[in-house]
């Protein structure tokens, strides 16, 4: 498949346009995105989901304003989840192309929706734990959970208004410019915007989480040469380094995800992008499900509620178990004994 004209105006918005950004070309190349979409997509629902359960369902963590932010965060990875992996396949490995300009726009917006979302809801879990350390004296009167929920609620509405705009008007077809060569219908503009907005947010990120490890590394001192003295303090601060390092891992699996598809985001705006870095965008795009599987497992290995919480779960799923297959055994002892028992009356009688 030769590589996207840039098509006339009357042409490059024609949903026949659509043909020349599916560039799997082989049933081998169809086949292995399908089976990477369905192995990443199912297990970071299933993960995410287990994530959201074991913190509203336990008293303790919901009302945490750090756990707020990791649940909006796997709220996010399952919606990316569900929405990538169904448009994906179905674009380049189906290759579906019945639906409009408006649908496929609308679908991207989805995808755009959750992962900003995500890395969104990893800034405020970067600024959570940044008051935490630099103020844990004022920590519990700045982060509410009432704060926490507008934080959130500015946060989703946010991603959501950029991630419309190029289905409100802000294409290349409305405005006649220069069309993307990685995404159809997507103004070059646009999508150097969305850019800048994710570099930004990686920014404000790492500026938070470099604080974070510095006073983690004082901590980790103070608590060394005070250990004998400090008692609950030093437990906190314990808990408060522990989940800090827990997020600089999942920051850096983020970044890890995200680069090869930002580089080539970015490379594509300044140059004509070859078949072959087509193709190794699409399969650099599963990264970003990887990314979103592989959260809640350092969750589970991080932190100590979330991983006893899990624990318990397992335990209670085990007892239950253990109890529906002793139950068909203990019901026949009773019959049994109940037929010997009418069986010695009648004797008696």
């Amino acid at each position: 498949m030769d590589i996207c004209k840039i098509y006339e105006n009357a042409s490059k918005c024609s949903v026949n346009t659509m043909e020349c950004f599916m560039v799997l070309s082989t049933q081998t190349q169809k086949i292995s995105i399908a089976t990477l979409c369905g192995l990443f997509g199912t297990l970071c629902i299933f993960e995410n989901s287990l994530v959201l359960y074991l913190i509203f369902s336990s008293p303790r963590t919901r009302r945490k304003p750090s756990y707020l932010f990791i649940s909006s965060l796997a709220l996010a990875d399952i919606l990316a989840s569900i929405i990538f992996v169904c448009s994906f396949v179905n674009f380049h490995v189906f290759n579906e192309t019945n639906f409009s300009k408006e649908m496929f726009l609308l679908q991207l917006g989805g995808v755009n929706t959750s992962f900003s979302a995500s890395l969104s809801s990893l800034l405020l879990t970067a600024l959570d734990r940044y008051i935490s350390i630099s103020q844990p004296s004022k920590y519990k009167l700045l982060m509410t959970r009432k704060r926490a929920w507008i934080a959130l609620g500015v946060l989703w509405v946010t991603c959501a208004t950029i991630a419309s705009l190029p289905l409100l008007g802000w294409n290349c077809c409305m405005l006649d410019s220069t069309c993307s060569e990685l995404f159809p219908f997507v103004d070059n503009n646009y999508l150097s915007s969305w850019i800048c907005f994710v570099m930004v947010l990686l920014g404000c990120i790492i500026y938070a989480y470099a604080h974070v490890l510095w006073r983690a590394h004082q901590h980790v001192a103070y608590m060394e040469k005070h250990q004998a003295q400090a008692g609950k303090q030093n437990t906190r601060m314990r808990m408060d380094v522990m989940l800090a390092k827990t997020l600089v891992m999942v920051l850096t699996v983020l970044v890890l995800c995200w680069s090869p598809v930002l580089v080539l985001m970015i490379y594509s705006i300044f140059a004509r992008l070859s078949n072959h870095l087509r193709k190794v965008f699409a399969f650099c795009s599963t990264l970003c499900l990887l990314n979103s599987m592989v959260n809640p497992i350092i969750y589970a290995l991080r932190s100590k509620e979330l991983y006893s919480s899990l624990r318990m779960v397992l335990s209670r799923f085990r007892r239950q178990l253990k109890a529906s297959e002793e139950s068909p055994e203990a019901e026949s002892t009773r019959k049994s004994s109940v037929i010997e028992t009418v069986c010695e009356d009648m004797r008696v009688t």
